[in-house]
């Protein structure tokens, strides 16, 4: 064991003595707040009017000027066909050109027919989808009023339904918090997903480089295969959960320190008119709605549940990745036997999307049961809530799993450590695996 614990602490400082580690470590959770913090500020900030040129035969988009971001010039259509207004825009400094021409109104074909949104460069979809819903808009009051009825009765006719939600067990009611556990299960599941990729990807191509510059065959002669193996995906896995732990504390003082930046400039700043009051009541009540909602979380079982399904993800598909590494003498070769083992990852990622919808159902179940697959899908159930008996089912498995990847890996390991100069197929894996002596 002493000898499977140096193997460990030598692993563990190689990496963590890195440039690469310590540049990771640090930015790692900035670049996630950049993630996150960046389309907000740049969405914040000003950005001048787009001007849109109107040629409207049929007077549709009469008396409309736009709005903040969209600022319409009329020009009086019948000055213009189609060709002549493609040539004034040209000419012109407007950064779109909307032309509509007259046409039934109650064809249904008549805007794709006769009307098109022109632009110096690509359109925007913002701006497409204003234009459209403007249009829409428009177009359904014109109808309303060729049948004799007024737009103001059927807008004021149109309700706004926004039901509160709450969900109800033992300890009493609380309001339901699902778009945070949402979001908060799938970036779990990703970060597993991410984790268990890139650090069982570094066991590979550790056991890999040693194979192949015959580093292995002087380890070997004083350590067994196995202890080799063993203490490589230890001490890898070790730092892997290191950098994590760091991430989490550097995230958390990320966190306060922006919501306190946040709060502060949200108390001090002064209103400027009751418009403004409202809106920054509004956005204020909406703050402390998701505060509340993230409260309803119980962030120790999520991650405790973390750490557990990250160590017992990586440890279970590091073994098999040792093992694909020392069967091969490079990674081009390790491609046709990491396709099955990376499946079952690439699968979870694709149904957490389901399972967040549906996180009772039987396949957020299934797939939370089976160990290749359940350390991303139980990380998405959790903050919804799993009962004990299956969190605890699920734990086990994973153990199990873990157990019986690294004993046929082992086995793998032990041969196909010190095979050179051949690429092995299935057939002679399987022969690795049943060999006895």
């Amino acid at each position: 064991m002493s000898k499977t614990l140096l193997i460990i602490n030598r692993e563990f400082k190689t990496r963590v003595k890195k440039k690469s580690f310590l540049i990771m470590t640090i930015l790692g959770p900035l670049l996630f707040a950049a993630l996150i913090i960046a389309p907000a500020l740049l969405a914040s900030m000003p950005d001048g009017p787009k001007t849109i040129l109107i040629v409207d035969e049929p007077l549709l988009l009469r008396g409309e000027n736009g709005s903040d971001k969209y600022k319409f010039s009329n020009i009086k259509a019948e000055q213009f066909d189609l060709e002549s207004a493609k040539e004034f825009f040209k000419q012109s400094d407007f950064d779109a050109m909307l032309y509509i021409r007259s046409g039934d109104m109650g064809d249904v074909n008549w805007i794709k027919d006769h009307s098109a949104l022109y632009g110096k460069g690509d359109i925007s979809m913002s701006m497409q989808r204003y234009i459209e819903n403007l249009m829409e808009k428009k177009i359904q009051e014109e109808k309303l009023l060729l049948e004799n009825i007024s737009p103001d009765v059927v807008a004021q006719s149109r309700v706004n339904v926004n039901l509160l939600t709450f969900s109800i067990d033992e300890e009493g009611e609380q309001a339901s918090a699902t778009p945070v556990k949402m979001a908060v299960g799938y970036v779990a599941g990703f970060l597993i997903y991410f984790f268990i990729f890139f650090y069982t990807a570094q066991v590979m191509r550790g056991v890999i480089e040693e194979k192949t510059n015959r580093i292995i065959e002087v380890i070997i002669s004083s350590v067994k295969p196995f202890q080799l193996m063993l203490g490589k995906v230890l001490g890898i896995g070790s730092v892997g959960l290191l950098q994590f732990l760091i991430w989490v504390l550097l995230s958390g003082v990320i966190y306060a320190v922006a919501g306190a930046t946040v709060l502060k400039d949200q108390f001090n700043t002064e209103a400027m008119g009751s418009q403004q009051e409202i809106e920054q009541a509004m956005e204020m009540t909406k703050g402390m709605e998701i505060m509340q909602m993230v409260e309803t979380i119980n962030f120790p079982l999520v991650i405790g549940g973390f750490m557990f399904f990250f160590i017992g993800g990586y440890l279970l598909y590091a073994a098999l990745f040792a093992g694909v590494g020392s069967a091969v003498d490079n990674e081009t070769d390790s491609q046709q036997f990491m396709l099955p083992i990376t499946i079952p990852l690439i699968l979870a990622i694709i149904v957490s999307s389901r399972v967040i919808e549906d996180p009772d159902g039987p396949i957020a179940f299934w797939f939370s049961m089976i160990p290749l697959t359940s350390p991303i899908i139980m990380m998405v159930r959790l903050p919804f809530g799993v009962p004990i008996w299956e969190l605890g089912l699920s734990m086990t498995l994973l153990v199990a799993g873990f157990i019986a990847t690294t004993w046929l890996a082992g086995r793998i390991y032990r041969v196909g450590i010190l095979m050179y100069g051949k690429k092995p197929s299935w057939k002679e894996l399987f022969k690795w695996m049943t060999y006895t002596k």
